[in-house]
């Protein structure tokens, strides 16, 4: 069988990542509008950054913050991602594998 050439960008290795964003924002309509400049930045990172799910939190203070899943390139990616779109990026932790028991409620 003919081996197939994979160019570079294929060949990166895509990793699940959890990203902690804590207390940064005030209201849903500033959540919302941190959404759409990450959906934004997102489509000009698609080989390196891909927005999965986002839990959001009431923190203590009444802000409110996320728990975001991401696939990534890297951790840099991360950053760079959270740079452009003005995103909080307080911890970022690496997925080793998921036990899903049911899928989340719609």
């Amino acid at each position: 069988m003919p081996s197939e050439h994979v160019n570079s960008k294929e060949e990166a290795k895509i990793n699940t990542y959890v990203i902690l964003r804590r207390s940064g924002w005030r209201s849903p309509e500033e959540l919302q509008q941190a959404a759409a400049r990450s959906e934004e930045v997102g489509t000009g990172m698609q080989d390196d950054i891909r927005w999965i799910r986002s839990y959001v939190m009431q923190e203590n203070s009444g802000d409110l913050g996320t728990v975001c899943i991401y696939q990534a390139s890297s951790p840099e990616a991360i950053r760079q991602h959270g740079d452009i779109a003005a995103l909080p990026v307080d911890e970022i932790i690496p997925v080793m594998d998921a036990v899903i028991k049911r899928p989340d409620p719609q």
